[in-house]
């Protein structure tokens, strides 16, 4: 038996095993935008740790930042005491979100939209937050009472936090939209949830993903966030955007929000923020983030070498940008020279890809599972989404060459299908 083999009994008879694996990796040491599993063979990562290693494995700059303060110290509570570097890391990223905000710090993507909700209704005054279908949020309750990319994530868990709704998001594979699906869903928000059930004034907000990545990569039309943004300015509800994936210079800016030309009143945050280390946060208006003393914290929320990783990569991700489009572009280009008839589409912004496979217009799961399995037995690491959706979310910083042959080989196996 190899170690592999080994590790992986191993883990099925003492880990809970609620989670699911793509294929047998074990991991054993990675750097820049290379993976090596406990057998020796190499990798090329093209799914970044499910996008958080933004800036590759084991980047320099972020283990120097983390060893000096590990110097310092690990740990001193945040919501007890005081230290600079929360200061200098929520600074920056309220001047990189581009108003005036403050920043509340928490450990993972869930954790930034349980604390969101929690300041949507506490900010208003009011009860009822409406998410959208196909949505991923987290698994916590909160957030779980809004994530259904599929029902395995909710079924036996409830009952889910009250005063939730959930309507159609924009996706032309819903069969409740029209043509025109940003104005379907925008007219069905409007004229029907907030007149016949539930009264405007008892929305605290609209919490979504400026791009659905869980739920196969779905891009919004630009009109859509437009629209539900005027809806919300008009009733005085919130606009909280999930940018737990799409932040942080994935999708080609620093945040997908910005594609669209919307201004959301909280936007959530984690993944690639802590470079590796577990870090999520809340950045939000001013005059929203006014919960009163006691009512919300985490003790490990802005863990000092955490925020040590994450100086670092916001100072490093804003010069990457112009290559996470050219990069994006490139990979989009090998994987549009496919000739396998069961790519119905290949979208997404920057190094957010996916690449959705459909069998006589249904999706091709078996497709999905073929290409993930022979592509990593090729050595190259991508991931799911969706029903049947291939998502590529590399590093930011990979190399050219790395990108071109990882992508090339994605697109070969999906090619043989």
């Amino acid at each position: 038996m190899s170690l592999a083999s080994r590790i992986i009994e191993e883990d099925s008879r003492y880990l809970m095993q609620s989670f699911s694996r793509w294929y047998p990796l074990v991991i054993e040491r990675a750097k820049g935008s290379l993976v090596y599993d406990v057998d020796g063979k190499e990798y090329i990562d093209m799914n970044a740790g499910i996008g958080v290693m933004a800036l590759g494995h084991g980047n320099e700059k972020i283990i120097r930042a983390v060893q000096e303060q590990m110097n310092k110290f690990f740990h001193y509570s945040l919501t007890d005491f005081y230290y600079d570097l929360a200061v200098r890391v929520a600074r920056k990223l309220v001047s990189l979100v581009g108003f005036q905000g403050k920043v509340f710090y928490a450990n993972s993507g869930t954790e930034s939209v349980e604390a969101s909700l929690k300041i949507a209704r506490g900010h208003t005054g009011r009860q009822y937050i409406i998410g959208f279908t196909n949505s991923f949020h987290g698994r916590t309750f909160g957030s779980m009472s809004f994530t259904s990319s599929k029902s395995v994530q909710r079924s036996a868990f409830s009952p889910l936090l009250p005063s939730t709704l959930l309507v159609p998001y924009p996706d032309r594979h819903n069969p409740l939209c029209r043509e025109d699906c940003a104005n379907a869903v925008l007219e069905y928000i409007e004229d029907w949830v907030l007149k016949k059930i539930v009264d405007p004034n008892d929305v605290a907000g609209f919490l979504l993903e400026p791009i659905q990545g869980e739920g196969g990569i779905i891009v919004p039309p630009r009109e859509f966030l437009q629209g539900l943004q005027r809806i919300a300015r008009k009733n005085g509800i919130l606009l909280i955007l999930d940018e737990v994936q799409t932040g942080i210079g994935r999708t080609g800016k620093m945040f997908a929000f910005e594609h669209f030309g919307v201004e959301p009143d909280l936007i959530c945050l984690a993944k690639a923020l802590g470079g590796g280390l577990p870090l999520g946060a809340v950045v939000g208006r001013s005059e929203v983030m006014d919960l009163p003393r006691g009512s919300h914290a985490n003790t490990f929320g802005g863990n000092a070498l955490a925020l040590a990783a994450a100086e670092v990569v916001l100072e490093e991700v804003p010069g990457l940008l112009g290559r996470v489009n050219s990069l994006g572009k490139m990979i989009v280009d090998i994987l549009g020279s496919t000739k396998s008839r069961y790519v119905e589409e290949i979208r997404g912004m920057g190094l957010m890809i996916g690449v959705d496979l459909r069998r006589d217009g249904e999706p091709y799961e078996e497709g999905l599972e073929k290409v993930l399995r022979r592509s990593f037995e090729r050595g190259v690491l991508a991931i799911g989404a969706g029903e049947s959706v291939v998502r590529l979310l590399p590093p930011l910083v990979i190399e050219e060459e790395l990108a071109q042959r990882g992508s090339s080989i994605i697109r070969e196996e999906i090619d043989r299908l």
